[in-house]
């Protein structure tokens, strides 16, 4: 019994649902655990009975089949999910995708087409878990969560630039995503309250769960319902968007950012956060509370010479030298100025290095789907692996040791930066 693949079967149609039973009924390998008639159901069953895979009708009255898959992906990760649906349209496939199904099948299937995706899927999903499960279920080291929330704090990296348009945003979804494929429970939030861009990277939608949508709870101190207003995403990263108007980033101020953190630290190995382009107080907010901080810079005059400046902004607020990593993004562009020469300029050594892969990238980037997950085997998502596992690492001991601390320094420091405003 034990190697018999679990299913259960979510069919808003009796008829289909006791067809396909009947079908699976024959599979020695196959053990059909249930069959809901929609959504709220096959969530509350699933919770119960641990389903391997689920056969997921995507149109069903109340809860359709991709908002029920979304939610799936949160409360019972290790149930994948195969989509069923008599529309065979691209836009259905890419939205049960992105909502975490692992396979989609047009009906009508046959029998040898429906036992064939179930095996195929729980195969690769076995393969995962094996593969994941030393990293996961450890009990030494790492910053991995225990089952009652304890363990080490989460490990925060602000990823910022001085400049736009160096791929910020894209470097932060990604990492976040490939943190996520090696086991690390991540969080993804959107620091660039006024036009922030994750939720478009992601092909996510905020109905009504943003930062702003805290703010009356953080005024108020409570900040326990944060896991409510986060939106979570086919990779396994939770994901705390911007505003969904400019307007609303008024409502958000440096101390609702800090107490953001300060409450996920406790539920996530890492949290990676895309700050923007500007200082301000709530961007200062998040540098402070940072473990590390992930600077990118390109091979332009102009990114060089903002890096510079902003090196030096960091000295003045106390930052160590451990708490900045430079990124230096299309790194092998000709573009006239040499890595060297940045280095020269700047001062200090370049700490990883990203190429240029405009293709992979923008493709990616017009589908909403990170480009570690479309093009695994490209340069680019190699070169955004292996900062991952630079930066899931534990967080440097002088940050660590006080963080959010502000020195006599730093505080007068940050009086000058905004002293002409």
């Amino acid at each position: 019994m034990s190697d018999r693949i679990k299913v259960l079967i979510v069919d808003d149609i009796p008829e289909t649902r006791d067809h396909l039973s009947k079908l699976l009924g024959f599979e020695s390998d196959v053990e059909v655990v249930g069959a809901a008639a929609g959504g709220p159901e096959a969530i509350e069953m699933a919770n119960a009975l641990k389903p391997d895979v689920v056969l997921m009708d995507i149109n069903m009255p109340g809860m359709d089949g991709i908002t029920a898959t979304e939610k799936l992906a949160a409360d019972v990760p290790t149930a994948a999910v195969i989509m069923m649906s008599v529309q065979g349209e691209a836009d259905y496939l890419r939205r049960s995708m992105l909502a975490g199904a692992r396979e989609f099948l047009v009906k009508p299937f046959s029998s040898d087409e429906l036992t064939a995706s179930i095996r195929q899927v729980w195969s690769r999903e076995k393969e995962k878990l094996s593969r994941y499960a030393p990293v996961v279920t450890g009990t030494g080291g790492g910053n991995g969560r225990n089952d009652d929330g304890s363990g080490d704090p989460a490990n925060v990296v602000a990823v910022f630039s001085p400049k736009g348009g160096v791929g910020r945003t894209t470097i932060a979804v990604n990492l976040a995503v490939a943190a996520a494929q090696g086991g690390k429970k991540v969080a993804l939030i959107d620091a660039s309250f006024q036009f922030g861009d994750v939720g478009v990277l992601l092909n996510l939608n905020p109905r009504n769960k943003s930062i702003a949508d805290l703010a009356g709870e953080l005024q108020n101190g409570e900040a326990e319902s944060l896991d409510t207003f986060m939106i979570s995403h086919s990779s396994g990263i939770r994901v705390l968007l911007a505003p969904p108007s400019p307007e609303q980033a008024e409502l958000i101020g440096p101390s609702s950012v800090k107490k953001v953190i300060e409450r996920a630290r406790s539920d996530f190995d890492l949290i990676v956060v895309d700050c923007p382009s500007s200082f301000n107080d709530s961007t200062l907010a998040v540098l402070d509370e940072a473990d590390l901080i992930l600077t990118l810079l390109t091979l332009e005059i102009t990114s060089v010479k903002n890096m510079r400046l902003f090196l030096e902004v960091c000295e003045q607020l106390g930052y160590g030298p451990e708490k900045i990593r430079l990124v230096l993004n299309r790194a092998d562009s000709t573009l006239g100025i040499r890595v060297a020469d940045v280095e020269h300029s700047i001062g200090r050594k370049v700490d990883h290095t990203i190429v240029s892969d405009g293709r992979s990238v923008v493709y990616a980037l017009n589908r909403g789907v990170p480009f570690f997950l479309s093009n695994r085997e490209a340069q680019v998502s190699q070169d955004i692996s292996r900062l991952a596992a630079a930066v899931t690492g534990p967080p440097p001991v002088a940050a660590a040791a006080r963080p959010g601390e502000k020195t006599a320094k730093a505080a007068a420091a940050r009086k000058s930066i905004f002293s002409f405003r």
